[in-house]
């Protein structure tokens, strides 16, 4: 008798365990940030036609993108005012920049603890035939409430080929990640796409 109570109760143990292993579960779910997808703040600035909008994200969650003088900021927050005090709304990367209308959000369940999005930044050592500056690619790693929003990694994307780096660099790092205290950690081979985010 104590044998099979032993045997169902070894049973439940492990259908437990592996219900609490699917419920941690870490993917990714993507949402976009084109114009069309979002809500624009106000009109597009008659001086230099700079922009603000906010985008749905997941989990009741923000997303914020501000272009000014050809540089962007993305944030994220439960509200617009909240996304636009967020640490990663007053990171601008002195280059021109413009970051892609995809984002990833990794989850634990349906829960989001980090986005990656990818970047484009202009190389003004890099020219085309019309003298515009070519961009380099990046991903950005950005961390999630609860605490602060803030950029975790930067992960060069023409040095690097795959996003699985910054996958995980979001898993491994964001959650425990300290705004304002750590330094953002760049991920692989270090590229010129880093170079140029990381100049002062």
């Amino acid at each position: 008798m104590n044998r099979i109570t032993c045997t169902g109760l070894a049973v439940l143990m492990i259908c437990i365990g592996l219900h609490s292993a699917a419920a941690q579960t870490v993917g990714s779910t993507y949402t976009s940030t084109a114009p069309k997808d979002c809500r624009q703040i106000g009109k597009p600035s008659e001086l230099d036609g700079s922009t603000t909008r906010i985008c749905p994200g997941k989990d009741g969650l923000l997303v914020l993108i501000a272009e000014d003088d050809l540089r962007e900021i993305v944030s994220v927050g439960r509200n617009r005012k909240q996304a636009a005090e967020e640490p990663a709304a007053k990171v601008w990367f002195a280059p021109f920049n413009s970051s892609e209308t995809t984002i990833e959000w990794r989850a634990v369940g349906a829960k989001p603890f980090a986005i990656i999005q990818r970047w484009h930044i202009a190389d003004n050592a890099d020219p085309d035939k019309q003298g515009r500056p070519n961009t380099k690619a990046m991903l950005v790693v950005t961390r999630l409430p609860p605490g602060p929003v803030c950029h975790v990694a930067y992960v060069d994307a023409i040095a690097n080929t795959t996003n699985e780096l910054a996958r995980k660099a979001a898993d491994d790092f964001a959650r425990g990640f300290a705004c304002g205290k750590d330094e953002v950690k760049i991920i692989g081979t270090r590229g010129r796409a880093v170079e140029l985010a990381t100049m002062r």
